[in-house]
């Protein structure tokens, strides 16, 4: 299935599988890292207080 493999097949159906099944990967990236970068934040930000929660 890969292009490496020896049984990839240069025809339209791999292409748009291949670049469909990356495009869903690199989303899912993408929005795990925002959520941990939002997570640290969060958790940094939350340290300086002084124990009350200003966010209701």
């Amino acid at each position: 299935m890969f292009p490496f493999a020896f049984e990839w097949v240069n025809d339209p159906v791999h292409f748009v599988f291949m670049g469909s099944l990356y495009t869903v990967l690199l989303c899912l990236v993408i929005i795990m890292h925002y959520c941990g970068i939002r997570a640290f934040l969060d958790l940094i930000c939350k340290k300086g207080g002084n124990g009350h929660d200003e966010h209701h």
